[in-house]
């Protein structure tokens, strides 16, 4: 059976982009997300993925503090534009 994650406090998402080589300074932040460097496609790759992942965990009733590890990897990865 499993258990119902007690918040414990703030949690959020940062992702950074390492492939940036164009001299552009790309930085997309949120009320729980920050998103930084990176390509512009990569970067917009990202701003993607975290809006996904959070329009699903809203669809689940679940914020980002209550939700388990596994759970949100899995969300992720569902997110992820092809």
């Amino acid at each position: 059976m499993s258990k119902k994650r007690k918040p414990t406090g703030k949690a959020g998402l940062l992702g950074i982009g390492l492939d940036n080589q164009d001299g552009h300074k790309r930085i997309t932040t949120g009320d729980k997300f920050a998103i930084v460097g990176g390509s512009d496609e990569t970067h917009g790759r990202m701003t993607e993925t975290v809006i996904k992942t959070f329009e699903e965990l809203k669809n689940r009733g679940k914020g980002l503090e209550e939700v388990e590890p596994k759970e949100l990897a899995e969300i992720i990865h569902r997110a992820k534009p092809e």
